[in-house]
């Protein structure tokens, strides 16, 4: 069983910055693609950022030159720096990752349960 948590979100004020963290636990054996992505009231889930096991990165056009993804391998945790911050920034926030489980012979996507991100004008 795998689990994806994340946490950060909150309320700021537009211009402000936050920094958004997933941890992955479980029976992972490894972990290949993480990324983020937003859903806001009465709108699809969109593409925030993506980053591949060799750190390989992409962005909404939205997003870039604001928002920085990482990920610690190490850790199992992929995090979303998020600066100047917009008013459309507001959704709720999702961690995804393609993981391996021990003794799997494919792996799967899975998904943590979201974290509101709430930018004030």
């Amino acid at each position: 069983q795998v689990q994806l948590v994340e946490s950060g979100g909150g309320l700021v004020q537009a211009g402000g910055s936050l920094r958004l963290s997933c941890l992955a636990s479980g029976s992972i054996f490894s972990i290949n693609g993480m990324g983020w992505y937003r859903q806001a009231p009465g709108k699809q889930r969109e593409l925030v950022a993506t980053i591949t096991g060799i750190r390989s990165t992409n962005y909404a056009d939205s997003v870039k030159g604001r928002f920085t993804i990482s990920r610690d391998n190490a850790k199992n945790t992929v995090h979303l720096q998020m600066n100047s911050l917009k008013q459309e920034d507001t959704a709720v926030y999702y961690c995804n990752a393609a993981i391996l489980t021990i003794g799997a012979v494919r792996q799967y996507d899975y998904w943590g349960q979201g974290t509101q991100v709430t930018v004030s004008s």
